[in-house]
């Protein structure tokens, strides 16, 4: 049985609340991106394989749902589930809990493109990082994709 790569917590600061009172939009992202970049150490690309490679992640698409409100001082969760990999491509996401109640708060699905930075394009992995993204897609890939993976926008019944 497959489980999730790393858990992250954070704690939502008061000025990350908007003017409805609950945590804005745009900080659900960056506790989000504070979790990709643990993630992506967990899995061996993060900032000390940039550093010694001279490569990178971008993130190419996000796709993020808002279940429900997350308030100032509540204590949040969020599971990282590798989805897949291929030679250029990483396909994860992200679930945030609230830690008190246990309720689902938000997700995040997310398709990350290898970089070489020296020319910032598009380039293959390294054959040992593709090997060890194998392993962990083997490793973590779960069998049925969390809650809300794959989703797409549309208008109902469109």
């Amino acid at each position: 049985m497959s489980t999730h790569v790393i858990e992250y917590e954070a704690v939502v600061l008061p000025e990350w609340i908007d003017s409805n009172g609950h945590l804005n939009l745009a900080y659900y992202v960056v506790i989000f991106d504070l979790a990709t970049d643990a993630f992506y150490d967990a899995l061996g690309i993060g900032n000390a394989y940039r550093e010694e490679t001279g490569n990178s992640c971008f993130t190419a698409e996000t796709h993020t749902v808002y279940e429900r409100e997350v308030h100032v001082g509540d204590k949040v969760l969020v599971r990282c589930w590798l989805l897949g990999a291929d030679s250029k491509r990483l396909h994860y996401f992200h679930e945030m809990f609230h830690v008190e109640s246990g309720d689902r708060a938000a997700v995040q699905e997310l398709m990350a493109l290898h970089i070489d930075m020296s020319v910032r394009r598009v380039a293959p992995y390294p054959p040992d990082r593709q090997a060890m993204l194998a392993d962990a897609v083997a490793k973590y890939a779960p069998a049925e994709l969390p809650k809300g993976a794959g989703r797409r926008i549309g208008m109902p019944g469109k």
